[in-house]
């Protein structure tokens, strides 16, 4: 008798085992990389889009969206009051629309002139106080980027390079991916990339910065509703999974 109902309690156990390994071991709650605010970027065109976004979003279980338009001197001329102005007014629109999810705005940095010229006065909008989301372009790389980098890090804030994978510059030598990393740059990976979205050139590159633990924030980078879809799949496979088990991601911290 013992041994007949060690035998159910062995079974019940391995099916309560078998179907806790299948449910989620993390899941991301923040997003630290979108274009949602309405009109100022190649992102949301309109209002009403932008609310259909940061609702899908919530639904994708984020609680937290720290939406971050271009700022671009050669196209895109936003400053710190127009997203903050703009952020303002998106939520409200949340709020008649009973979407229960938090917004912050930071912005996406190009690095230029203008950038240099923000971060010598200062006026930086971060995400969590200290992080500086930047970007650069994706065939050539800018005058002294580890100049530039240094001077980021002197001003006190902590650089996270935005899709590093999509650097075409970048992927003959990976070298450069290290020399950043030791630099002290943080590197935020898109998730969509990792579905092939981009090309297959950056889903390789994507995957290899995953296996070498080098990512630690990752982001949605949603412009249109298309993307929302691509990130789904991603968020429901096994590849977040295996991010979180190579990499300490860093997104959930800023909850």
């Amino acid at each position: 008798m013992t041994s007949f109902f060690s035998k159910i309690f062995n079974k019940k156990t391995e099916s309560i085992e078998s179907s806790t390994q299948k449910q989620p071991q993390h899941q991301l709650y923040v997003d630290i990389h979108s274009h949602l605010l309405p009109g100022i970027d190649d992102g949301s065109k309109a209002m009403f889009h932008s609310i259909k976004f940061v609702s899908a979003m919530q639904k994708l279980g984020y609680k937290k969206l720290i939406i971050t338009p271009h700022i671009m001197s050669h196209r895109y001329k936003n400053s710190s009051k127009i997203i903050l102005e703009k952020l303002e007014i998106l939520k409200d629109a949340i709020a008649d629309h009973d979407i229960d999810v938090t917004l912050e705005a930071a912005s996406e940095y190009y690095l230029d002139d203008h950038f240099l010229s923000l971060l010598d006065k200062g006026d930086i909008l971060t995400l969590h106080g200290k992080y500086v989301l930047f970007e650069m372009s994706y065939t050539r790389p800018p005058v002294d980027l580890e100049g530039i980098v240094f001077n980021m890090i002197l001003a006190g804030y902590i650089p996270v390079l935005a899709h590093p994978e999509r650097y075409i510059h970048m992927h003959s030598d990976f070298s450069q991916y290290t020399a950043l990393k030791e630099q002290g740059v943080l590197f935020q990976l898109n998730l969509n990339s990792l579905a092939g979205y981009y090309s297959k050139k950056v889903q390789n590159v994507a995957k290899k910065l995953v296996n070498k633990g080098m990512v630690d924030f990752l982001g949605s980078d949603i412009h249109k509703m298309q993307q929302i879809e691509t990130l789904e799949t991603v968020l429901k496979g096994p590849l977040l999974q295996k991010i979180f088990e190579k990499n300490k991601i860093l997104n959930n911290s800023f909850l």
